[in-house]
């Protein structure tokens, strides 16, 4: 018996389309920029042709919206899930990568070299992030065997999962690519789990912002 899971990213919001990427993390809660509900759209096709049976997203508003739109041709609602939300990362947000490089170096230094002992400053913790988000979709697995599910989640929380559970070391987690829309799947058979496609987002190659 054969479970898939379709983990995608939502799509982008206006602040994705800045010259200097800011960390939304989950205490902003932007919605999706023109540009993202076309990715969106460009993604519903893709997978429109492909049996959904069920669809999860974050409870942030870029994911519900995301899940909406892909879940439409399939006759489904979203089902909110809180595990699902993008991490906290406490003082960062709002920060670009310069400024936390600059401001935060010693932290981002222990980011990049040890993310298992990492902890947001005044947010989550590495290994909390990765522990509710393996024990998410394991659930879905355990709930939905047999199935195929849809999961709209974020950056972050999708990276550590994929990184996980291909294997790879926790400091190269950050450079698994999440693109917006990227659409991973991930197929559990025989009692094996792996990851058949990274990040597929051919199907938004020349979209222009």
């Amino acid at each position: 018996m054969k479970t898939t899971i379709y983990l995608v990213r939502h799509g982008a919001t206006e602040g994705h389309l800045a010259e200097s990427t800011r960390l939304a993390g989950r205490r902003q809660d932007p919605p999706l920029s023109r540009l993202g509900v076309r990715q969106a759209e460009l993604t519903r096709n893709l997978l429109g042709v492909r049996p959904i049976d069920c669809c999860y997203s974050s409870p942030l508003l870029r994911a519900r919206q995301t899940a909406e739109i892909l879940a439409a041709p399939h006759g489904l609602g979203p089902v909110v899930c809180p595990d699902l939300i993008e991490c906290d990362v406490g003082t960062w947000q709002g920060l670009d990568w310069q400024a936390i490089r600059y401001f935060h170096a010693d932290s981002y230094r222990l980011l990049k070299e040890c993310p298992r002992e990492f902890r947001f400053p005044g947010g989550e913790a590495w290994c909390d992030i990765q522990a509710r988000i393996a024990a998410t979709l394991e659930r879905f697995f355990e709930q939905h065997s047999g199935q195929s599910i849809l999961v709209v989640g974020h950056h972050l929380v999708n990276a550590t999962f994929l990184a996980d559970l291909m294997g790879i070391i926790p400091h190269h987690a950050l450079q698994v690519p999440q693109d917006n829309c990227g659409v991973s799947v991930i197929i559990r058979e025989q009692g094996q789990t792996r990851v058949s496609t990274l990040n597929a987002a051919f199907h938004l190659h020349g979209l222009a912002a």
